[in-house]
């Protein structure tokens, strides 16, 4: 099995009470993060306290993965060809580079 890197959607809607699944198959399967989610997540501004100690807390017990440089020639193809965010095209690059399935 490929390994598998969580875009911050299903980061975030892991700690919702209402979708203990979501939880569970983090637990079963123990996806990779970008550091790239770690920043969307963390840096959004209407964040509350509670919020942001679950996410700090599930993010600190996920590997995270950096980009290379080859991630960033990758996310500029990306860009190039299709209308993406600036995040979402450096978590496909990361995982286009590296062989990662995305969980999104």
């Amino acid at each position: 099995m490929s390994m598998v890197l969580a875009d911050s959607n299903i980061l975030i809607y892991a700690t919702q009470p209402e979708h203990a699944k979501l939880r569970q198959w983090l637990l079963d399967t123990l996806p990779k993060a970008s550091i790239i989610s770690r920043v969307e997540i963390l840096g959004y501004h209407k964040l509350q306290d509670a919020e942001k100690a679950a996410l700090t807390e599930l993010l600190d017990n996920l590997e995270l993965v950096y980009l290379t440089p080859a991630c960033y020639e990758i996310a500029i193809q990306l860009r190039q060809r299709q209308k993406l965010t600036l995040g979402d095209s450096l978590i496909a690059a990361t995982c286009l580079e590296r062989g990662y399935a995305l969980a999104t």
